[in-house]
């Protein structure tokens, strides 16, 4: 068995899972990083690793986390201070041998998200997919060959700072940058919505939060235009709190991508929104942790 950790800014959720990603026990505890920082998350971190180590034969812990993370090491090589502070630095793989005797992995939570994606989701059968996540923020993920690409400083994907018309991606394509256009829009008080209530008034016909969608919708397009003309997967997987909303992003967004992209590209290039919703960062986390320690998860269809 094996202990799988998602490290968020919100919360951190673990679960025991097997060699096939199936889970016996789910859980989860707030992160509460600003409060105590990088030294409380390896409390709690620890603390969910020393129970389930009680409780089962735990083989491993495959971690998810917040941050840029040199996965080789197991090290995290940059945090946000405004969102883990004194979490820079903190080196998983070496925490778990000294605690508990036990091997570990750590990678980047969108690039778990990804593989999540590629071993139980939208991404299986692909040997290339691009993995977007739309929420607060921004973040990406390549995989090649099953395998992320985490470029020379283990940034690759770092889609948010990407340049579109009228600034960057993350200026332009978030939750956070929708719903503060949408309070701008109809006057409404800062933070007085939130995407939910942004997509009710969508569906009610609201034409102001129509044209907000619209230009989210030309964002995300020319984002994703952007990468499949240098990495050209075969599936875009979109994921995050707004891409929850399929139905009504699908056949604009497609619209967009066919306006943008050669047909024989555009033709080439699915487009998914993402499945294992929850689970995807332990799930890919465990992913990882396979691969590191030789063996290949299986990936045929469920």
């Amino acid at each position: 068995m094996y202990i799988c950790i998602d490290i968020g800014g919100t919360a951190i959720k673990y679960g025991v899972a097997d060699t096939d990603g199936h889970f016996l026990t789910h859980g989860s505890v707030p992160t509460e990083a600003r409060e105590h920082g990088g030294a409380g998350i390896v409390q709690k971190v620890s603390r969910i690793v020393r129970e389930a180590c009680d409780a089962y034969v735990i083989e491993g812990v495959a971690i998810s986390t917040a941050g840029m993370v040199d996965a080789a090491a197991g090290c995290i090589v940059y945090s946000l201070p405004d969102a883990i502070p004194d979490y820079t630095g903190t080196n998983w793989k070496a925490l778990m041998r000294e605690q508990f005797d036990l091997p570990a992995s750590a990678l980047n939570d969108v690039n778990c998200a990804a593989l999540g994606e590629l071993w139980k989701g939208a991404g299986r059968g692909c040997s290339s997919l691009f993995a977007m996540t739309v929420g607060t923020s921004i973040g990406g993920c390549l995989i090649v060959n099953g395998q992320v690409v985490h470029g020379a400083s283990m940034s690759a994907g770092e889609i948010a700072y990407m340049r579109v018309p009228g600034g960057r991606l993350h200026e332009r394509c978030s939750a956070t940058s929708l719903v503060a256009s949408v309070c701008r829009t109809k006057g409404l008080p800062a933070g007085s919505i939130d995407g939910h209530a942004v997509f009710d008034l969508l569906a009610k016909g609201d034409l102001a939060v129509a044209e907000e969608v619209a230009e989210l919708i030309d964002a995300l397009a020319d984002a994703i235009t952007n990468v499949v003309c240098v990495a050209n997967p075969e599936r875009i997987v979109l994921g995050g709190g707004i891409m929850a909303q399929e139905e009504a992003l699908r056949p604009p967004l497609e619209a967009a991508l066919r306006d943008r992209l050669p047909p024989l590209i555009c033709e080439a290039t699915e487009i998914a929104f993402a499945a294992t919703q929850n689970d995807a960062g332990m799930i890919g986390a465990l992913y990882h942790f396979l691969q590191e320690h030789g063996e290949r998860p299986d990936r045929k269809e469920m």
